[in-house]
């Protein structure tokens, strides 16, 4: 197992465990829905907004084109995300994907997502901003501003609720591509 997939199976294992541990010494207490993973400062100042506010957005993507066309380099773009919105639409959350070149890669970030987009309450817009880790060895001159596999990045994406709860989105890769996924809101 690599460092990425450590890192990833020691995040996951921990806030699994985490939160079990909370609900099961009160099984009252608020679940996992209610938590805030996103900083303070983006939550509502006079209090956390109310429960029908808050949402959880789970986005998984199994395709991407590249605007080059497949290379023998390019590898299948496989993406998992969660985020959490906020009041006025703002968010956070975190990515993990297998890139371009097939490394495991992670993208932390923050965003804001518009809707509804032209008077119409199905269409939507998001941009999200953070800091991608994974693009190392001899793929580090990928992506702009890379730092020992530290990099910035903003991702548009347009989007259409075909339901309250289920979307198809299109995200903006810069110039390499275009990535197609489906959306839950739950």
């Amino acid at each position: 197992m690599n460092l990425m997939q450590r890192v990833a199976t020691f995040l996951i294992f921990g806030l699994t465990c985490g939160l079990h541990s909370a609900w099961a010494q009160n099984p009252t207490a608020p679940s996992w829905q209610d938590s805030q993973p996103c900083p303070s400062w983006l939550a509502k100042e006079d209090g956390p907004a109310p429960l029908n506010d808050k949402r959880w957005d789970l986005t998984l993507s199994p395709y991407t084109l590249h605007w080059g066309g497949e290379t023998p380099e390019h590898k299948p773009v496989v993406l998992g995300s969660l985020d959490r919105s906020m009041e006025g639409n703002r968010l956070c959350g975190m990515s993990l994907f297998s890139n371009s070149f097939g490394q495991p890669t992670v993208y932390v970030y923050l965003g804001q997502r518009w809707d509804p987009l032209f008077d119409d309450s199905k269409w939507f817009v998001k941009v999200t901003a953070g800091i991608f880790y994974g693009y190392v060895g001899k793929y580090k001159d990928k992506v702009p501003f890379n730092y020992n596999g530290f990099s910035p990045g903003i991702i548009p994406s347009f989007g259409y609720a075909f339901s309250p709860t289920n979307s198809a989105q299109v995200l903006v890769l810069g110039n390499a591509g275009l990535m197609f996924a489906y959306g839950h809101r739950f």
